[in-house]
């Protein structure tokens, strides 16, 4: 059976609910979903430069906002 927004009656949902659910989706993909090595490597190399330099990032809160505002808009 095929899931769709009308079946599943997520249409129904506000903007903030279908956000929270596809983090909700996003979550339980990445669980289920091994790093490669290439990948695992990436990570290591950005946390690095993020300790090198911590001030240099947009924190989530700011990022989650900016597009919850532009998806209502």
């Amino acid at each position: 059976m095929s899931a769709s927004l009308k079946k599943l009656g997520i249409e129904k949902l506000s903007a903030d609910e279908r956000i929270a659910l596809v983090e909700e989706l996003w979550e339980s993909i990445a669980e289920a979903t091994p790093l490669t090595e290439a990948q695992r490597a990436e990570l290591d190399r950005r946390l690095k430069e993020h300790k090198r330099d911590p001030g240099d990032v947009v924190p989530w809160e700011i990022i989650k906002a900016s597009i919850t505002a532009r998806l209502k808009g």
